[in-house]
């Protein structure tokens, strides 16, 4: 009676079905390397600036908190496993063909178990609210700011920048494009900021 031949790890890994999540994989791992590395920005594929990346869904899967990559890169990981230890107790195409069917439903199972408590550990990041740039300073960008027309561009405190609808005051003079003036209040009815003028280089400011 001769030994059944115990496939090795490079043959399973690279064999039907394990294949078709192995590449994933690849593709998660090069990733992750070059988020560590520094050439790419956590959210990058989660479509950059503008796309929620903390309350949407991935076929179906609640992220509850968990940006896209992490949740997408635990899908692969836990699929390939399944993939790997059933490639490794089985034989032939029919019963590899039904660990193809599993891996994913076992994968989408196991995520959905590990990320409420991922999403517990990782910080909540509040959207920028347009009242929170009461208070700072801004740069007129129109050729004056009247208390019916202006534009001004603002930083928010985590660096990005805004051009928003401004106004002055009836009269206040000064507030010409290139100046710098302060944001003091909202009118959220009409959506635009007060102003009035500042001298960053004044005594006492």
């Amino acid at each position: 009676m001769g030994v059944e031949r115990v496939p090795g790890f490079v043959e399973v890994a690279l064999g039907y079905p394990t294949a078709l999540f192995s590449f994933a994989l690849l593709v998660v791992i090069g990733y992750w390397g070059l988020v560590l590395l520094g050439g790419l920005g956590v959210d990058a594929l989660d479509g950059g600036e503008g796309v929620d990346t903390h309350g949407g869904a991935l076929v179906g899967l609640s992220l509850g908190g968990v940006p896209v990559t992490v949740a997408g890169s635990l899908l692969v990981a836990v699929a390939w496993f399944v993939s790997l230890s059933g490639s490794a107790l089985t034989a032939g195409v029919p019963a590899r063909t039904a660990v193809l069917a599993v891996a994913p439903a076992c994968a989408w199972v196991g995520t959905r178990a590990v990320l409420p408590p991922i999403a517990r550990r990782l910080p909540r990041e509040r959207p920028v609210r347009r009242d929170d740039f009461v208070g700072r300073l801004c740069v007129v960008r129109t050729g004056r700011v009247t208390d019916a027309f202006g534009q001004a561009e603002v930083v928010a405190q985590d660096g990005s920048s805004a051009v928003v609808q401004v106004r002055s005051l009836a009269g206040e003079p000064g507030l010409t494009a290139g100046r710098t003036a302060l944001i003091f209040d909202y009118d959220a009815e009409r959506e635009w900021f007060l102003v009035t003028a500042f001298d960053p280089t004044a005594p006492g400011d």
